[in-house]
Order: C-alpha cells, then sequence, then structure tokens
C-alpha cells in the first residue's frame, strides 16, 4: 500500500502526518528517522484498524509543487 504523508519541520525536530489516515501522525529528528516513525506509525495504524474490524482506507491523497512567484 502505498500513502501520501506531508512533512513538517518544527524548532528542533520534524513532524509528519499521513492525510488519508486521520490521527496518524510521527516525529523524528531527522528526515530519515520521522520517515521511519511514519512507515512504523501506518504499519501499527493499519495493523489496529483491522483488529477493530474497520475499514482500510485507500491511499487517495496526492502531492504536487506549484511554482510561484511573488
Amino acid at each position: 500500500m502505498r500513502y501520501a504523508i506531508v512533512i513538517e519541520k518544527a524548532e528542533g525536530n520534524y513532524s509528519a502526518y499521513a492525510p488519508d489516515l486521520p490521527g496518524c501522525v510521527a516525529t523524528g529528528a531527522t528526515l530519515a528517522e520521522v520517515e521511519f516513525e511514519m512507515r512504523e506509525a501506518i504499519a501499527f495504524h493499519l495493523e489496529e484498524l483491522r483488529a477493530d474490524g474497520l475499514p482500510v482506507p485507500v491511499g487517495a491523497s496526492q502531492v504536487e509543487y506549484v511554482e510561484v512567484t511573488a
């Protein structure tokens, strides 16, 4: 399965979330660490949904960058 994640720079670390999986978040000291933690968080989140008999959302979000001149 494939899910988009959003990574944000905070003061001293990074935080991330998955738009298609509300409540699925992670933090890390580096980009590599927050990506690793998000993979773990998503896997755990999906396991819990299945264990509770809830549907597993498909990854529907898309990520695009736009150029802006100001």
